[in-house]
């Protein structure tokens, strides 16, 4: 079956005078998809949004929705909806007043306007809302709102610009189930943009990591996570973050300033095959450190720094030999450890990652 692409980003560049916030991206959008745009402040997630949305003029390239071009229209002639971080409803009307709005300035009957309402109502479970008024609601209840809002009618796609972010950590993991569920069962085509990677990983059928206005990866969360195709998508997918060492390839090792790594067959071939690779950076997650107070074949010695229980999990910070670096193992909450103590620490053969050092790209 072909996928239709819903939105379609060619070769699109925004300066800012002499800043170049999005930087030649190319991104075609699928429908049905939910889009996640993920990146640091300043990696140009909401400038490219807010080019998709016809709020910002583009410097260069097309912007196709529906396969047609945009470029010249303003927002209300693109048939997209938004949802930002300010929940933005009309103060001096109910709930249902403020979902029914964006079907009563289309002049849709009033029976449409009411089913429609009811229905998106239901899904949001708001239906006990409808005659409060904005200032009698909670939180949680205003971004449902918001949401339901932009959703009540049938747009071409949705843009969300981190819509939890306002949200205390307990409401922000209810909405991301919520959300999740809304944009499945009404089948709508989402853009949306977020710093937070927890959002990105739970909601979007593709992430497209941003970092300096070029996107680094597009790809699935898994594929993502498991396969950075950088340095920089490694450091910035995962919390906590992916240790790294800075080392050397030499005789089938990999050697840094703190231990020698005998690399398996497999990776050994990745490495002879991309040439004359010496310096690098050697990649593995906390989750993938194994730590153990009885010394094992092939580990290393390391002390620890600090060992932190976090309920479900503990996090043991440690050093290896002289190393001034700290890092991190993931680790069972079953494990006990007290600062300064020895430990041995060993890396799941299948979960290195090997960066090169001039590039940053991933080579394993």
């Amino acid at each position: 079956m072909q996928i239709e692409i819903k939105a379609n980003m060619k070769n699109v560049t925004k300066k800012f005078g002499e800043v170049v916030a999005v930087d030649n991206v190319s991104l075609e959008i699928k429908e049905g998809e939910f889009l996640v745009l993920l990146g640091p402040s300043g990696s140009g997630k909401t400038t490219l949004l807010r080019l998709l949305a016809g709020l910002e003029q583009l410097t260069a390239g097309d912007i196709y929705i529906e396969d047609n071009l945009v470029n010249d229209l303003p927002p209300r002639h693109r048939n997209i909806a938004m949802v930002f971080q300010n929940y933005a409803l009309y103060p001096h009307m109910s709930v249902f007043e403020n979902l029914a709005y964006p079907l009563k300035i289309r002049k849709r009957s009033k029976e449409e306007i009411a089913k429609r309402v009811r229905e998106v109502a239901e899904v949001l479970k708001i239906s006990e809302l409808f005659k409060r008024r904005p200032k009698q609601i909670s939180g949680g209840q205003k971004q449902r709102v918001a949401l339901g809002r932009a959703m009540i009618r049938k747009a071409s796609l949705f843009l969300m610009d981190e819509p939890l972010s306002n949200l205390d950590a307990k409401l922000r993991v209810q909405m991301r189930a919520e959300l999740r569920r809304l944009q499945k069962s009404m089948d709508t085509t989402t853009v949306y943009v977020t710093h937070d990677q927890a959002e990105a990983m739970t909601l979007a059928d593709r992430v497209a990591v941003l970092n300096n206005g070029v996107i680094q990866q597009l790809a699935s969360p898994e594929e993502v996570y498991f396969h950075p195709v950088n340095r920089f998508v490694a450091g910035f997918v995962g919390s906590p973050q992916m240790n790294f060492f800075t080392g050397s390839y030499e005789e089938e090792k990999i050697k840094t300033d703190y231990f020698e790594y005998p690399l398996p067959p497999e990776v050994v071939k990745k490495l002879e095959k991309n040439g004359n690779v010496k310096k690098i950076y050697f990649g593995i997650r906390p989750e993938d450190v194994t730590v153990s107070k009885i010394e094992i074949e092939g580990a290393y010695k390391a002390t620890i720094y600090v060992s932190e229980l976090m309920g479900a999990e503990s996090f043991v910070f440690f050093t290896i030999g002289n190393s001034v670096e700290r890092f991190l193992s993931r680790t069972s909450p079953d494990f006990r450890g007290d600062m300064d103590e020895s430990i041995w620490v060993s890396f799941k053969e299948d979960k290195i990652h090997i960066f090169d050092y001039d590039t940053d790209a991933a080579i394993t």
